[in-house]
């Protein structure tokens, strides 16, 4: 049988690892800004706010979820038959880019919001639709770009073939 430990070697064994005071400091200062936010936003019409979280949650895991982990599967599978399967990153990172931006940005470029966004803004809605397209098309790009730098950068290093 152990003999009991002094109480001081008994308080170091259940320390808990909460980091610095600044650390535990900044993370009660976040808690309160959050219960400050989270009251402010169910002041007003909280059922709506509700409502809304669970609703895109619920579009999120049933809908969404498998629509893109079937593409990601697709594109995986299809450059592995190639025998590119780490390619799938260059593609990956700027379709999740390009996704997110729609989402953020989906009431302005699909011009349900237009004439909403006219009258709280004085400014057209009307570029929206070809800049998320622009957008998209330069994280392809540059994602492409980088790829073919990193092979021309890894056939430069290979060794010569001896003969």
């Amino acid at each position: 049988m152990r003999p009991p430990l002094p109480t001081g070697a008994l308080l170091r064994r259940l320390r808990l690892p909460l980091g610095s005071p600044l650390q535990i400091l900044l993370l009660a200062c976040s808690f309160a800004l959050a219960a400050y936010a989270g009251v402010r936003l169910l002041s007003g019409d909280w059922f709506g706010v509700v409502l809304w979280v669970v609703g895109a949650a619920l579009l999120h895991d049933l809908v969404l979820l498998p629509l893109y982990s079937l593409a990601d599967r697709a594109a995986v599978r299809g450059l592995g038959a190639a025998g590119r399967r780490r390619w799938a990153m260059y593609v990956r990172v700027p379709a999740a880019l390009s996704l997110l931006l729609l989402l953020v940005w989906f009431p302005l470029i699909s011009g349900t919001v237009a004439e909403r966004y006219r009258s709280a803004t004085g400014r057209s809605a009307d570029g929206y639709p070809a800049r998320w397209l622009l957008i998209t098309a330069v994280l392809f790009g540059g994602s492409a770009l980088l790829l073919a730098f990193r092979l021309r950068r890894a056939t430069k290093r290979r060794p010569p073939a001896a003969h």
